[in-house]
Parts: structure tokens; C-alpha cells; sequence
């Protein structure tokens, strides 16, 4: 379960560029080489879940989500 108010991050294979980006407005993204990083805070599970169903949708091939150091007290980055 997602601790609500947390921030998290988002990996997807390849270049989520142009108008996909759009689809993410709510994010940051950061586009590399060979995949794409969305963050964004705060956060909670039924927003997770809606971003990831557009993920699907879209087609994107995910490859991590993780949450960011700072989501809970005393958590240590994994």
C-alpha cells in the first residue's frame, strides 16, 4: 500500500516523448536514452493505480515503481 502524501517513481521502456507527455501532465518527466522517469508527489493508491491503468492503456511497457526515500519516517531507500 502506497503511504498517502509519498512520492514515487516511475520507469518506462523507451522515449515517452510529444504528445504522450501530455498524458502525464501531472508528472515529472525526465526522458532518457533508453526509457523514461515519471515522479510526482504526493500521492495515494487510487492515484497510483489510475496512472498505471493509463500506462496499459497507452501500451507503455513498464519496467519499475518504486517509492521515493521520505515516504514513511525512518525509511531507508531501498
Amino acid at each position: 500500500m502506497v503511504a498517502p502524501g509519498s512520492g514515487f517513481e516511475i520507469r518506462i521502456n523507451g522515449r515517452v516523448v510529444g504528445a504522450l507527455e501530455e498524458a502525464f501532465s501531472e508528472l515529472t518527466i525526465t526522458v532518457h536514452p533508453a526509457e523514461t522517469v515519471l515522479r510526482g508527489s504526493p500521492l495515494d493508491q487510487a492515484a497510483l493505480y489510475g496512472i498505471l491503468d493509463r500506462i496499459q492503456s497507452l501500451g507503455l511497457e513498464l519496467v519499475e515503481v518504486r517509492r521515493l526515500p521520505g515516504g514513511r519516517p525512518n525509511q531507508e531507500s531501498e
